[in-house]
């Protein structure tokens, strides 16, 4: 067995520092024999190991920064500014996939019903969408990561291809969805309203499948395709 320990220095990581003082935390690599005695190697210093910590560690700093939103929590006020509703159309190009954001992109209560083009592969990374309305859109390739859709509506919505992970779809009505290609790992449908969604080749873990399966609104052929037991 061998403990593998890496000499970090903040100053070497894509990570924003607080003060210009490097912090280094040496670690040791330590060996255990079939006889059970210990050899204790030197210090292991080289690039290609620190390149592995650092990325690991600033997709850990990203994550952190920006959990998803729960239903519980206190969402910010309504935006006042009044093109609000067309930023969908632009997207946020910022962070994407761990929904990191300069500024939300604030698309509640607004109404995109039918639209068929202009929200087609746009990122909406954490983007708040309670109560918007969304029936009838074509969001193929749409990027939702970390979205705040509780309560919205995207009755027959065309999600193929798209990355709908970490999204909040509390009480949204999602009658007739398509879901064919579609990450959707980590999201939650809880009293989510499923009825004539398709779920086809969707991509998610096996705890969200099971989560996923306690909503009894989606009916026998979408059980039968997800493998819902």
């Amino acid at each position: 067995m061998a403990t593998l320990s890496i000499p970090l220095s903040r100053n070497n990581f894509c990570l924003p520092s607080s003060s210009p003082k490097r912090h280094v935390f040496p670690i040791r690599i330590t060996c255990s024999t079939r006889d059970g005695s210990e050899s204790k190697g030197s210090l292991f210093h080289f690039k290609e190991i620190k390149s592995v910590a650092c990325g690991i560690l600033a997709v850990w700093a990203v994550t952190a920064a920006s959990p998803v939103i729960a239903a519980n929590q206190r969402l910010p006020p309504l935006s006042t500014e009044p093109n609000r509703c067309e930023k969908a159309f632009v997207g946020n190009t910022i962070g994407q996939a761990n929904g990191v954001y300069d500024k939300a992109i604030d698309l509640r209560f607004c109404d995109y019903t039918n639209e068929k083009s202009n929200l087609k592969g746009k990122s909406l990374a954490a983007a708040l969408m309670s109560d918007a309305k969304f029936d009838g859109a074509d969001m193929s390739e749409v990027v939702m990561s970390k979205a705040y859709a509780a309560g919205a509506s995207f009755k027959g919505v065309n999600f193929s291809n798209a990355v709908l992970d970490r999204v909040n779809f509390q009480n949204a009505n999602m009658k007739g969805a398509v879901f064919r290609n579609t990450v959707l790992s980590g999201s939650t449908f809880d009293q989510a309203q499923l009825e004539d969604a398709v779920f086809e080749d969707t991509i998610l873990g096996y705890i969200d499948l099971q989560k996923l399966c306690t909503n009894t609104t989606i009916g026998a052929e979408g059980r039968d395709v997800l493998g819902c037991r």
